[in-house]
């Protein structure tokens, strides 16, 4: 073969050389570089960042609900209510120096659960002179606070109370109340709040474990229409309602005070 038939034979092999390496001269890359479908492996930190399910962020995740409070009480009033009690009647009055309120019956299934209005609001008579956080005997007021409900009675027969009843005539009233208003038969039904008294007995009881100055016999009774000398009183329907409610196996509370006081 002549030279120059030599020459074009070497200039051809060359171009299809170059025709089937393409005319990068960048290094091809390693064998395994690409997956079986041909498209680039993902680095192993990559791999198993994608294998992992993708967190949902802090604020986007579904908070577990707290269990309902009472409204309108602070944090000190409920810190008073002790865990165990799963019945507490709420008796807000209208202002320090007021003598007329409000009750509502709150229930809770297990101490862990929160708390429902059952039955309420009622109208309802506090102290002729309002609330105060030191009851002393003859104020006229009554006391702020979160007290036991365990003992119940009253003139007329027990109308099914769950707690202990005691009937007797000694519950009797006669004469007035502040406005002239008859006071007979606001102790038909009582329920004896345990302030500066022994639980368990009567309420006719008169032993006051924290002495006689302190006042005590502060009951839930029926109203007579006008302020009371520091008891709470409900209409007679109620109170046979709450008498019938209140069970002592759900160791009751009254929580009372004035409206401002009790959201402390």
């Amino acid at each position: 073969m002549s030279a120059s038939r030599r020459l074009c034979a070497a200039t051809l092999t060359t171009l299809l050389l170059l025709a089937l390496t393409g005319c990068s001269t960048e290094t091809a890359p390693p064998t395994g570089a690409r997956g079986a479908a041909g498209s680039q492996s993902m680095p192993a930190a990559g791999r198993a960042q994608a294998s992992r399910p993708a967190e949902i962020p802090a604020a986007g995740r579904a908070a577990t609900p707290r269990p309902a409070e009472i409204p309108a009480l602070g944090p000190r009033t409920r810190a008073a209510i002790p865990a165990t009690a799963r019945q507490a009647v709420v008796v807000t009055g209208e202002a320090r120096d007021s003598n007329q309120s409000t009750a509502v019956l709150y229930v809770r299934d297990a101490p862990a659960e929160g708390w429902r209005a059952a039955a309420g609001p009622w109208p309802a008579h506090n102290g002729l002179k309002g609330w105060t956080d030191l009851h002393v005997a003859g104020d006229l007021k009554s006391p702020v606070g979160v007290y036991t409900l365990s003992d119940a009675g009253g003139r007329l027969p027990d109308p099914g109370a769950l707690l202990p009843y005691d009937e007797h005539p000694r519950f009797a009233m006669s004469g007035e109340g502040f406005y002239g208003e008859s006071l007979e038969g606001s102790f038909d039904y009582v329920v004896a709040i345990d302030y500066n008294r022994t639980p368990g007995v009567t309420p006719l009881d008169r032993e006051r474990p924290l002495g006689e100055d302190r006042g005590g016999g502060i009951w839930l009774h029926v109203d007579h229409g006008g302020p009371t000398q520091g008891c709470v009183s409900l209409p007679e329907d109620r109170m046979r309602d709450l008498l019938l409610a209140l069970d002592p196996a759900k160791k009751p509370v009254i929580v009372m005070g004035d409206a401002m006081t009790l959201r402390r």
